[in-house]
This record gives C-alpha cells, sequence and structure tokens, in this order.
C-alpha cells in the first residue's frame, strides 16, 4: 500500500470520529491529513507530508475555532419588561398580587417582605409568568450571559 493511502486512510477515519462529535475541530485535522496525503502523492519525502499535515492541522483548527466563535449566539438579554411600572389591581392575603400590565392581569410577588404592598411597583424580574416586584426601578442590567 502506498503511503498516500495511509494518509487519506487516517483521514477518513478522523472525518468519520468528527460525524459523532460534531466540533468541527477533527474536521480540521482531517482535512490537514489528507492534504499530507496529498503532498505524499506528489512525491514529496516523509518529513515535508507530516510538515504538511502538521501546520495545515494547526491553521485549520484555528480558523474552525474562530469560525465556531463566530457562529456562537449572542448573550441574552434582560427581559424586555425587566424595569416597567405595574398597577396592582388587588393585594392577596398571603402578601401576592394581581397586576394589570400589557393589557392584562398578572400573578406578582414582591422582591422583598421589605416592599411596601402600594399601587404603583416596577417589575424587577419574571419567574415563568410571576412578575417580580419592587417599590424602586431597577438599574439596567445590560446584556446577560449565563454567568453569575
Amino acid at each position: 500500500m502506498s503511503v498516500e493511502w495511509i494518509w487519506w486512510i487516517a483521514a477518513a477515519l478522523l472525518v468519520g470520529a468528527e460525524l459523532v462529535t460534531g466540533t468541527f475541530y477533527l474536521l480540521a485535522v482531517g482535512i490537514a491529513v489528507a492534504l499530507g496525503g496529498v503532498a505524499a502523492w506528489f512525491g514529496a519525502g516523509l518529513q515535508v507530508q507530516f510538515a504538511v499535515a502538521g501546520v495545515l492541522g494547526v491553521v485549520l483548527t484555528i480558523v474552525a475555532h474562530r469560525w465556531r466563535l463566530a457562529r456562537a449566539s449572542p448573550p441574552l438579554q434582560a427581559p424586555l419588561d425587566v424595569g416597567q411600572t405595574v398597577h396592582v389591581a388587588t393585594w392577596n392575603a398571603d402578601g401576592t398580587a394581581r397586576v394589570a400590565y400589557r393589557g392584562s392581569t398578572w400573578d406578582a410577588e414582591l422582591a422583598s417582605p421589605a416592599v411596601p404592598q402600594v399601587d404603583a411597583l416596577y417589575i424587577t424580574a419574571m419567574r415563568g409568568s410571576v412578575l417580580v416586584l419592587s417599590d424602586r426601578r431597577p438599574a439596567d442590567p445590560g446584556p446577560v450571559d449565563g454567568s453569575s
């Protein structure tokens, strides 16, 4: 078996392994190994074949990493409702409330027991479909990246 076939079989195995992982890094290395086989097919020496595969493996892995970062989803934004004013329709005995907001009534709870039960409050967070209220407008949190 000639040397280029060994390179191409190794490349096929790497690309096949990539189909299992789905990260594109093994695909980059597999392409580099296949190009090492192309160098062997053109008659390059073994050292040149390894140099081609090694250098291209590094370069293509960097390209795959940058491509993955460019396609990463943008950071999550804070809910648009945070900071909006709501008007309390009714207070329940357990300290929760029904509030009028966006043309409907919502369940709401206070952010802390120290928040006074007044008619107009600010949304500080959302827990599912329950609004969390405070008597102070929250500061603009900016993008939410999920790390805390």
